[in-house]
């Protein structure tokens, strides 16, 4: 495969799951202290919303180069 192809199913891939989820969200856990058996800590919560008009874009997008890396071939 092309990799304008490549980069078009990204896109695609990239822009349905802002579609389902509104974006990437992922939590991290960080240890505070430990005392003896007695540990401490709390979760950090990461990540980035991506508007539906994005999403929409990156999909367009996505389909337009895997249709340009199609007809290079």
């Amino acid at each position: 495969m092309r990799p304008l192809g490549i980069v078009g199913i990204i896109l695609i891939i990239v822009g349905i799951i802002g579609f389902a989820y509104g974006g990437l969200d992922w939590s991290t856990k960080k240890k505070d202290a430990q005392l003896g058996p007695v540990e401490v800590s709390h979760s950090e919560h990461h990540g980035f919303a991506v508007p539906p008009v994005l999403s929409g874009l990156l999909v367009v997008g996505g389909i337009v180069l895997l249709v340009a890396g199609a007809r290079r071939t």
